[in-house]
């Protein structure tokens, strides 16, 4: 029965509040709870490699920042954490409110995939929707298990899939002028 009553209940960012701090990850799309476990160490080790790339280039350029596991408050129902995230200064200015919280949609975001098919939905299908209404530039899912990058761009209204990398390509973007790193740096 309480199957049937989570299936029917429309999660909201109050009720966040009122989950215990038990180290879970709790995510919120479209009204829709989900709730994961501290993630492996080694998906821990990828997004600080990611990170690191990002970091390095962006305390170069000046152009933006890096964040880990940012909770992006885009509605009531819509409440997620991304992996990382890169955002310009001049759009983290109009996307943080008084209380430090990202309420909109940052440039780039990274997701690096947890095994299981509900984790590999929820990346790959709701949250790729999500980021696409939201307005999110650019979503990376890196898979580390299969060692690629999947890489979705914005075409006109929606995120597309415009390429997939495997160890021995170079990760480019246009949203990054000048960032430039080889895949297996990430995987190793």
């Amino acid at each position: 029965m309480s199957v049937e009553i989570n299936q029917l209940m429309r999660w909201t960012t109050a009720d966040l509040e009122l989950l215990p701090d038990d180290g879970s990850r709790y995510e919120i799309i479209n009204g829709e709870l989900f709730v994961t476990r501290s993630p492996h160490v080694l998906h821990q080790t990828t997004c600080v490699k990611m990170a690191t790339q990002l970091e390095n280039w962006s305390e170069q350029t000046g152009n933006g920042v890096v964040i880990f596991a940012p909770g992006i408050i885009f509605t009531d129902a819509d409440n997620v954490i991304p992996d990382l995230i890169w955002v310009s200064k001049e759009r983290l200015e109009q996307v943080i409110d008084d209380a430090g919280h990202l309420t909109g949609a940052p440039e780039l975001v990274i997701e690096v995939l947890s095994p299981g098919k509900d984790q590999e939905r929820r990346d790959k299908q709701l949250k790729l929707k999500l980021y696409s209404a939201k307005g999110v530039h650019e979503y990376w899912i890196v898979d580390r298990q299969k060692q690629q990058i999947e890489v979705y761009r914005r075409d006109n209204a929606a995120l597309t899939l415009v390429m997939t990398l495997y160890p021995n390509d170079t990760l480019t973007s246009p949203l990054l002028p000048n960032f430039s790193c080889l895949v297996s740096r990430i995987f190793r």
